[in-house]
């Protein structure tokens, strides 16, 4: 698929199911989305993949942080489940003299929109999902964060479950300013 055109295409499908790219297969994509921008190459990330019944532990630490309302519990419970394969973010800042968080941030979301690129380009979908659970002591324990770490959430990851409804393409040039004219660049 033309990069372009790829970049047009990719979607967050809310509904996902199998297949889901293999091991081998999501190692390459990973490997590729490394060359995602990254100043000093700190990789200031890693991902943790979630598969069958580390999905339902998930969502039992979900449900745990969910309060009393059983029905709440039992929704919070199943949203692991919406996808074969998630891969949790956790952003993995490096004290670094030059090169400050914000920045490491911006190279961890680089590599992340770079791996759903990939993902799309091979015929898989996803979507990108967080909340205020991934912050709850029992799912950081679950995914083994130290105190320095961050879980930015998971890429819901398989084959899209039905169409993905295109997105309206916005108007680019109220985002895109000349610094000389501070007005918007002439198409």
């Amino acid at each position: 698929m033309e990069t372009l055109q790829n970049v047009l295409t990719r979607r967050s499908a809310p509904r996902l199911t199998d297949p889901v790219p293999p091991d081998g297969e999501l190692l390459s994509l990973v490997e590729a989305a490394m060359t995602a921008p990254d100043h000093g190459r700190l990789q200031p990330w890693r991902l943790i993949t979630l598969r069958g019944d580390e999905r339902v532990a998930l969502g039992r630490r979900m449900a745990a942080c969910a309060g009393d309302d059983p029905t709440v519990r039992e929704r919070a419970a199943a949203k692991p489940l919406r996808a074969p394969l998630l891969i949790a973010i956790v952003f993995t800042p490096v004290e670094h003299a030059k090169i400050p968080r914000w920045e490491q941030l911006a190279a961890t979301v680089a590599a992340v929109h770079t791996v759903q690129l990939l993902l799309h380009d091979r015929g898989y979908s996803s979507i990108w999902r967080s909340g205020k659970v991934t912050e709850q002591d029992e799912v950081r324990a679950l995914h083994g964060l130290e105190d320095t770490e961050q879980l930015l959430g998971w890429l819901y990851t398989g084959t899209a479950a039905g169409p993905v409804p295109p997105r309206p393409r916005l108007d680019p040039k109220p985002r895109l300013r000349s610094l000389s004219h501070a007005c918007p660049l002439s198409a």
